[in-house]
């Protein structure tokens, strides 16, 4: 039967469709193929060993001793060791527990401190989009947005004084090691910080004196000095925190070289910079779509909803488009903390805090399932969206599943009826689920599922006009396609057939395919819905109550997180002030139960979300005007 001219060319159209689709299939699939695991991790020296990383390290810092002693022979300082102290050298104050106070207003100071940090980068970009785009809307919400943080700087500074009285007082001989060693860039530190106070205070109150022309490029310029001294002041506390963690710049006995680059550019400092400056713009945004929820949900005015769903959308997109990359930077470094000390790295992830990245696997899915659920409320605000909502239920299984997957734990806590039950300490079935090959695939592809749901509510509204829109979505779909199989066949062959180094080594491919899926599927839509036509108005307000609870949900689940994880961080040194270096021998030189450091946790999170909630008020309040008598 011959085809009539218009089925002859949808025909044609579906072939030519199919023959890219599998194109890019094949093409992505051999690329992968033939990646080089050898250049990754093939070879079992990739990490050195404990013992021979701690023979080199004895052999550098004795050398580094004797370079220590011929400049004290020429007549520069001298320094110390570690000093070795007893319980004698902790003062003690009745009706208060140093440690707890010390853990208290360090955790809270950190999670201000990684809000205000945040909060202007991204308004610095979003007043440069608006000044761009010449859209005042832009100007207006990033105005908003940096007067929340005002008030939180303060509470940064205040819980950043009581910290260091704190270490001060109950802490003393610690403090005096560590300033031997950093006292130059603790007053670097103070003054950077009156630089960022002024720029902070300059770039807020100057913003209706520097609105127009010239002095709008003014305005920005002091935006960036900003952002520029509030990241170095980041990553000179980073150096203090990552000097306790892998000291280097002093010898086996904590005696210091004198040079202070070598103690501020030790081992951990450069993943934990990325590290921090990744997940604080991530929180930054939760806190704000948190602050944009109150807001939303006190408004009155069709208006103000719409300003404040618009505003939640604008930093549940930041929050997400900084997380996707997160997970990437904490697996860098664990990496680097297994590669600097491998008692560290397994004590991390095998030992005695293995079951915090059970708590960890659940709040990041709780992270995941917040965004995407207020992605998913969001396609109500566009008539077009109707085509897509079918495809949210599958996304949400593939979410849930491997939601299950991530927190499922390796070994299980179990009374010796169950353990005689279940043959074993691991589960039959489930025990495969609990390694890291598993994990990593889950994470990988939890991370591509949130993309898509992005990308559906995206064009929800619209419809593209470009001719080759067909070719473009079967090119998409292939490129989601080819990098799922490919990440699945990763996990499974050479997660559970081949050795350990190809265990570790498998996961940077993994990541590349998610990471090529993000961006080669971004430019395609960015370049296919160019100039697209909309279906209909977009009603922006239009937006159910309980999608505003997600947003609260998302900045909750990353406070909790954010302390459980530092928590795990700053633990790894277990009895030590300085690893190796300097002994803690305080009464309370011990490594809590994870029951009683998640209490804790938890306790200053309800602190610290009832403090950000008095802040959210604040802000209401000065905004409102009392009628005449």
């Amino acid at each position: 039967m011959s085809l009539s001219a218009p089925d002859s060319l949808s025909s044609f159209s579906r072939k030519r469709k199919a023959v890219v689709f599998l194109i890019l299939f094949a093409f992505i699939g051999i690329s992968v193929s033939l990646f080089p695991f050898d250049l990754i991790g093939g070879s079992p020296d990739v990490f050195a060993s404990e013992a021979g990383g701690e023979e080199a390290a004895v052999e550098t810092e004795a050398a580094e001793g004797a370079e220590a002693a011929e400049a004290a022979e020429e007549g520069t300082p001298v320094y110390q060791p570690a000093p070795k102290l007893t319980e004698a050298d902790y003062p003690q104050i009745s009706w208060i527990n140093g440690r707890m106070l010390a853990w208290f207003a360090a955790q809270l100071h950190l999670w201000f401190a990684a809000f205000v940090l945040a909060v202007p980068i991204f308004v610095f970009i979003i007043e440069a989009i608006g000044m761009a785009t010449k859209d005042e809307r832009y100007d207006k919400m990033a105005y908003e947005f940096i007067k929340v943080s005002i008030t939180a700087y303060s509470v940064t500074a205040v819980f950043g004084g009581l910290l260091t009285m704190t270490l001060i007082v109950f802490y003393p001989d610690f403090m005096k090691y560590m300033s031997s060693i950093f006292g130059s860039t603790m007053i670097a530190y103070a003054l950077i910080f009156f630089a960022e106070s002024a720029s902070l205070y300059l770039y807020y109150y100057g913003w209706n004196a520097m609105k127009y022309g010239t002095w709008k490029w003014v305005h920005l310029s002091i935006g960036l000095v900003l952002n520029a001294v509030g990241t170095t002041l980041m990553f000179l506390a980073n150096a203090w925190v990552t000097f306790m963690m892998s000291p280097h710049g002093v010898d086996v006995a904590g005696v210091f070289d004198g040079n202070v680059w070598h103690a501020i550019h030790n081992h951990l400092w450069n993943p934990i910079n990325l590290h921090r400056f990744v997940a604080n713009i991530a929180y930054g945004g939760s806190v704000v779509g948190a602050y944009a929820a109150y807001m939303f949900l006190s408004a009155d005015t069709k208006e103000g909803k719409a300003h404040y769903d618009w505003m939640g959308y604008t930093a549940n997109f930041i929050a997400i488009a900084a997380l996707l990359p997160l997970p990437f930077a904490g697996y860098w470094l664990i990496a680097e903390v297994y590669a600097y000390s491998q008692q560290m790295g397994i004590t991390a992830m095998g030992g005695v805090f293995a079951w915090l990245f059970i708590l960890q696997a659940v709040l990041i899915g709780a992270l995941f399932l917040s965004a995407n659920y207020y992605l998913w409320c969001g396609m109500g605000r566009s008539p077009g969206a109707v085509r897509y909502t079918k495809y949210i239920k599958y996304i949400g299984f593939v979410i849930v599943t491997c939601f299950l997957v991530w927190f499922t734990p390796h070994t299980l806590i179990l009374e010796n009826w169950e353990l005689e039950a279940l043959g074993g300490q691991y589960h039959p079935f489930l025990g495969p689920l609990g390694i890291m090959p598993a994990k990593n695939t889950a994470v990988n592809i939890m991370l591509m599922s949130t993309f898509l749901s992005f990308l559906l509510y995206r064009r929800a509204n619209k419809i593209p006009t470009v001719s080759w829109a067909a070719y473009g979505n079967a090119a998409q779909v292939a490129i989601f396609v080819a990098a799922t199989v490919n990440i699945a066949v990763l996990g499974i062959y050479y997660g559970y057939f081949t050795n350990t180094v190809y265990k570790v080594a498998s996961s940077v491919p993994q990541v590349a395919s998610t990471l090529l899926v993000i961006a080669s599927c971004m430019v395609i839509d960015v370049l296919m819905y160019r100039g697209a036509k909309d279906v209909g108005p977009f009603e922006w307000g239009k937006m159910p109550a309980r999608s505003q609870y997600a947003l609260f949900m998302l900045a909750v689940s990353f406070t909790w997180l954010m302390g459980l994880m530092g928590f795990i961080r700053s633990a790894l040194r277990q009895h030590w002030h300085v690893y190796t270096v300097m002994r803690d021998s305080s009464p309370d030189a011990f490594t809590p139960s994870i029951a009683y450091a998640a209490k804790t946790v938890s306790v200053a999170t309800i602190v610290f979300m009832a403090i950000i909630i008095f802040i959210f008020w604040l802000s209401q309040l000065g905004a409102r005007k009392q009628a005449p008598q």
